[in-house]
């Protein structure tokens, strides 16, 4: 355990000022003597040679250091247990003080700085900058951070998500940002650049490779546990969330982009080159960027693409949302390909929507087109089953229905016209009034209509009564209020006087 720096500040003063001896100040302090002893010989004064008492430990020692050796991280737990098996009488706790005495301490590394030329490299790397609430969704922000080895240039841009994807579109925008592409990018071990390590045998992402190829450049990963190597982007990170993030108020990703891409220009840009303080990192890069690859004709598609598969209703899902296509695709496999501003889908080679990206969730985007065409299908439908039902039920009733259609008569309206006379006439009088009604060569419901009220004149019988009770019986009952009859037993009572 590290001693904070001003229990140490108490053991000089006690030691000096005080007078104190060792074991004092380890027992005023709770601290072992040997970490006393240790912070007084950092200080500078010599070593205190204590006499030791043999200790239990001593003959299982040489077993300890040759396993320390070897495996110099074994937990002491670990370590007890096996000691304790070849005879060790002691006790865990004090078991573990004498570990730590012995356990080897790892050597500090010294590193060189590292220099590159310039055009030569540029280090990669993502940021995590919490979450962002939208509507419904909570996303993460996430920062594509790229930084010219040489000049220090920074090329940033904030994404919802460290998808691949956004991978490629940081890396196109920073090549156009630069005017140009660095021969080697630099990379942590992140899933987007490296899918499988062993030892020295590295598997790239294939669409890192891809991108690589279209643009010319080397994917070079650091090596494992070595972030010294991309210590400049790292660094440039936590630049960012100091001088940059923290504190800024934005109101959605385009707004903090557009801000970042003032900043880095203005402050980023002015601060000193480290490789050169004479000038600042904008006049570096300046001479930087003549040295970088050119860019290729055409940029590196970088659009999602997604294969979905549409249910019974008009809607295909895509990142949390619903976006709606024609009602004659549903039922089939679609391929949806999305920018960060807009979500196209496709059936094969063929265009059928597009609309704008939403990045909430559970939400229904809609071209009011696609329902109202669904929507018009079904009672399209809904007469079709009606003219079904009318024509198996009367044959003739095929004839009256073309010749409406063909004057113009909605089929619908024309076919609930008929379907309502038919269940209050019945189905003999309805034939016999649509052969009436073809007959004079009049197809609509109202000569047939005219043509069961003569047949039901002709014949003096009642009028049918409508089968279905009114809305307002439906809805509710009526309450009927009884009379009350005493006033008529005092006028018959009156009348009998009278009599």
């Amino acid at each position: 355990m590290a001693i904070p720096p001003e229990t140490e500040a108490q053991i000089l003063r006690y030691h000096h000022a005080e007078r104190w001896p060792i074991g004092t100040i380890a027992t005023q302090l709770n601290l072992h003597r040997d970490s006393v002893a240790r912070i007084l010989a950092q200080a500078g004064l010599p070593a205190i040679h204590v006499i030791r008492r043999p200790s239990a430990v001593d003959p299982y020692l040489p077993f300890i250091l040759e396993t320390l050796e070897q495996f110099p991280r074994l937990r002491a737990s670990r370590l007890y247990v096996m000691v304790k098996a070849r005879g060790y009488p002691g006790q865990p706790d004090h078991f573990r003080h004498l570990i730590a005495r012995h356990r080897p301490r790892p050597k500090r590394e010294a590193f060189l700085r590292l220099r590159t030329l310039p055009g030569e490299q540029m280090q990669v790397d993502w940021g995590h900058f919490g979450h962002l609430e939208i509507g419904k969704a909570r996303r993460p922000l996430m920062a594509f951070v790229a930084v010219l080895s040489y000049s220090r240039q920074i090329f940033l841009r904030f994404y919802l998500g460290a998808h691949m994807e956004n991978f490629l579109r940081g890396h196109i925008g920073a090549f156009a940002a630069w005017g140009g592409v660095p021969r080697v990018a630099l990379y942590d071990n992140l899933k987007s650049a490296v899918l499988e390590r062993q030892g020295s045998v590295i598997r790239f992402n294939p669409t890192l490779l891809a991108l690589a190829g279209h643009y010319r450049f080397e994917p070079r990963p650091v090596a494992v546990a070595r972030g010294n190597e991309k210590g400049r982007v790292e660094r440039s990170i936590r630049y960012i969330r100091d001088a940059f993030f923290a504190g800024r108020p934005f109101t959605d990703v385009a707004d903090l982009n557009a801000q970042a891409d003032a900043w880095v220009i203005e402050h980023a840009g002015a601060r000193r080159c480290p490789e050169d303080e004479s000038i600042t990192v904008r006049e570096a890069f300046l001479q930087e960027q003549e040295r970088l690859l050119a860019l290729p004709g055409d940029a590196f598609p970088c659009e999602e693409i997604k294969v979905v598969s549409a249910g019974k209703t008009p809607y295909v899902r895509f990142d949390l949302n619903d976006y709606s296509i024609p009602h004659t695709c549903v039922a089939r496999r679609l391929t949806v390909a999305a920018t960060l501003e807009q979500v196209r889908i496709l059936d094969g080679q063929t265009l059928i929507a597009t609309h704008p990206r939403s990045y909430d969730r559970r939400q229904q985007i809609e071209i009011p087109e696609h329902i109202a065409d669904l929507v018009a299908e079904k009672h399209q439908a809904s007469a079709y089953r009606g003219t079904d039902q009318l024509v198996q039920a009367i044959p003739a009733s095929r004839a009256l229905l073309a010749g409406a259609v063909e004057r113009g008569e909605p089929l619908g309206r024309t076919v609930r016209a008929l379907a309502e006379l038919l269940e209050r006439y019945g189905v003999a009088e309805l034939k016999v009034a649509i052969d009436d009604a073809l007959a004079r060569d009049v197809p609509h419901p109202n000569a047939v209509r005219l043509a069961l009220e003569r047949r039901r004149q002709v014949l003096a019988v009642p009028p049918p009564l409508a089968v279905a009770l009114p809305e307002q019986v439906k809805q509710r009952d009526i309450p009927v209020q009884p009379h009350d009859l005493a006033g008529y037993d005092a006028l018959m009572e009156n009348r009998n006087d009278h009599a």
